[in-house]
């Protein structure tokens, strides 16, 4: 299973081209043969998956009834934009505009990585959300995460 670490701040360049960071390049090691897919998040962001992710992911869409309307809405709505992106030579991924504008991309983003893919944010609407955080973190933890036996195992 793919296990992405690290929060990443980088630049978009004039032509709308992203460098990855090679600490991240490093635990990204199929990214510049198989390539990436970047797609619009659930929130006003961008989530880029490694190809085998992506790849899981259509698997597990390919499963639903097309003949039920909200299936068919959310597959619409879900793969809606998502692009293949490949890494130049110099270790960039040009970003498709009509996903930038979607989330509002400045020249500030930020690469943060969850789990299996890596959510790409403006800077500033990043750091917004974390101005949101819950009051009593501890709580949200038990809430989401109660029913788990505890301990680091994450049984």
């Amino acid at each position: 299973m793919t296990q992405l670490l690290g929060e990443f701040d980088c630049k978009l360049d004039a032509k709308g081209r992203l460098m990855v960071p090679a600490a991240l390049k490093k635990q990204l090691p199929n990214a510049e043969k198989e390539g990436l897919v970047i797609n619009r998040g659930f929130e006003k962001n961008l989530i880029i998956y490694p190809k085998n992710i992506w790849d899981a992911i259509v698997a597990d869409l390919s499963k639903l009834n097309i003949y039920d309307e909200e299936n068919r809405k959310f597959i619409r709505s879900f793969t809606r934009g998502a692009t293949e992106l490949s890494l130049d030579a110099a270790g960039r991924v040009l970003l498709p505009k009509s996903l930038a504008e979607y989330a509002g991309l400045g020249s500030d983003l930020v690469l943060a990585c969850q789990l299996d893919r890596i959510e790409l944010w403006d800077k500033k609407s990043y750091e917004d959300i974390f101005d949101d955080v819950p009051a009593n973190f501890a709580a949200l933890a038990q809430k989401v995460m109660g029913d788990k036996k505890g301990g680091n195992d994450g049984e």
